[in-house]
């Protein structure tokens, strides 16, 4: 067996399988390929396209062969994802370090992140920017890659979480720029030394209880506290902007990831017209509000 056959293999496995997918790759193929390179040892950006590639091409060892059988069977048999097996998960081509203690990254905002889908609303005065419900500090390293001149406060409830927020500040050397902070929401993060920010980035639990009650094994692997956002999802997200503008500069604001609950989000926050984003998912996932329209929206 070569390396694109084990692929294939594994693939049609995890298929059959019924695997979920959906936390880093969203196909059987693409999980496979992942996780087969993975336990070869080989890069994941290796080049398996077409038949003369040299990397496709490249025969297994038996006892490889029998490694990469037993990690497939192993994603099968446990339903754990595929980045906890691995111990690693890339979002926007950057690696972090993942276990079951935080969810496996994949927020829509690090996307924005990289397009720079939310510098309109920036400028010369964003210096402050904080990642609320943090987990393993993917936005914030992104964050502070994007943007070299800010300082970066990665906020989350869950020490462990925190835990793992650490271990990928030092991994990308931004011990200097990012400072983790353990908080319930915004409630440590009044007054001094933080003041308020220029930018808040949010992606928090928000998936809704029926949802929640419907999730395949995989995602039910990961900490119920950072998805579980209540009986419509908006749990986190009431005190949330309830607070959030005395947290914001003048000229500060706020982005919020709220998955496919536009519907509910929308009954719960009828009075309130958010600005959305538009992103790969469409133009209902991330909403932005700055502080001028949430005083104002307040006021009315």
């Amino acid at each position: 067996m070569n390396v694109i056959e084990a692929i294939e293999w594994a693939a049609a496995r995890l298929e059959d399988a019924g695997v979920a997918f959906g936390q880093g790759t969203d196909n059987a193929f693409d999980e496979a390929a992942w996780l087969v390179l993975w336990r070869l040892g080989l890069p994941l950006d290796s080049d398996l396209a077409g038949p003369e590639s040299a990397m496709a091409e490249q025969i297994l060892s038996l006892p490889a062969e029998e490694e990469v059988r037993a990690l497939i069977e192993q994603r099968i048999r446990t339903r754990q994802p595929a980045a906890y097996l691995t111990g690693e998960a890339w979002l926007q081509g950057v690696p972090f370090f993942v276990d079951a203690r935080s969810i496996v990254p994949r927020s829509f905002i690090a996307e924005l992140l990289a397009v720079g889908g939310i510098d309109p609303w920036l400028g010369e005065h964003t210096r402050q920017v904080l990642d609320l419900c943090t987990g393993n500090a993917s936005l914030a390293v992104l964050a502070a890659m994007a943007w070299p001149e800010v300082q970066v406060t990665a906020a989350d409830v869950s020490a462990d979480a925190l835990a793992v927020a650490e271990r990928n500040v030092a991994r990308h050397g931004m011990q200097q720029r990012i400072s983790l902070r353990h908080s319930d929401g915004l409630l440590a993060l009044d007054g001094p030394p933080l003041g308020r920010f220029d930018l808040i980035l949010c992606n928090p639990p928000y998936v809704n209880r029926h949802s929640m009650e419907l999730l395949p094994p995989e995602f039910r692997a990961e900490p119920a506290l950072a998805l579980d956002g209540g009986y419509d999802g908006m749990d986190f997200i009431r005190p949330l902007l309830a607070s959030v503008a005395a947290h914001l500069t003048d000229e500060g604001v706020l982005v919020l990831e709220i998955g496919h609950e536009r519907e509910h989000f929308e009954a719960a926050f009828a009075e309130l017209s958010p600005v959305w984003l538009s992103t790969s998912a469409g133009d209902d996932h991330v909403l932005l509000f700055t502080r001028i329209d949430l005083v104002a929206e307040s006021a009315a």
